[in-house]
Parts: C-alpha cells; structure tokens; sequence
C-alpha cells in the first residue's frame, strides 16, 4: 500500500489529531493520503503497541515508501507533500530537529487535556470511506 500512497497513522480518539485529519482531508483534493487510526490493524504493522502507547512519539506518524516518520518530521512532511499553503511550514526543517521534538512532545503529552478524547475512533463517511484503511 505504501508503494502507492503514502499512510498517515492517528491516535483516533484525539481531539487533535482528529482535528488534524479533517483538515488533512479537506486539502488533500489530490487524494494522495491515505489515513489509519494507530489503535488498527494497519498501524500494527509499522508501530509496536508499547510505541503506539507513548503519546509524546506517536500522536501521527507518517509511513512512506515503507520508512517511518514520526514526530515533528512526519507533520513537515506531510505538509510539504500536501502543498499550498501548507508547505509555508517547509522552512522549519531549518529548526534543529531536538528543538522541534521538544515542541511536538509538549503538544503530545497535552493533547487529551487541551482538545479532548473520544470513547471511539471516528467512522469515515461514505464519500471518505476509501482513504481510511483499517
């Protein structure tokens, strides 16, 4: 599958990263994303369950062309790839990479406090139904 599209991983009962992948979706008229919930069977082939736990690494995590990326690294380049207006946020590549994990940790730790956690994973609508995997 990853040959083909690259598979944005979720924590499906954050507000945030819920928030993250309506948004995502909404840009991505291309439909170049594919999207999984990390409490799913797809996520279980790229991230341990002792990883998918650890909400500071895993909040998303972006796999393409069968590497892992996760953290600030995973957000940029999904930003890149998806273009527009999201590729402003390619300059902070620029940022050490410790100085922008420290951010994303901080965010990630915080996440179910500051937006919410739901009892569920969201249901994709029909229309969306082809870019959730399971």
């Amino acid at each position: 599958m990853t040959d083909r599209y690259p598979i944005v991983l979720f924590d499906g009962v954050c507000g945030l990263c819920d928030g993250f992948i309506t948004w995502l979706l909404q840009r991505d008229q291309a439909a170049v994303f594919r999207v999984a919930p990390l409490q799913g069977e797809t996520a279980a082939r790229y991230v341990s369950p002792q990883r998918a736990s650890d909400p500071a690494s895993w909040a998303i995590v972006l796999v393409e062309d069968d590497a892992v990326f996760e953290r600030s690294d995973a957000i940029l380049r999904i930003a890149t790839r998806l273009g527009g207006w999201a590729q402003l946020a390619a300059p902070l590549r620029l940022v050490p990479r410790v100085l922008r994990d420290a951010a994303y940790g901080v965010i990630a730790r915080n996440r179910y406090r500051w937006f919410g956690q739901r009892d569920t994973c969201r249901l994709p609508t029909p229309a969306l139904r082809e870019r959730f995997l399971p």
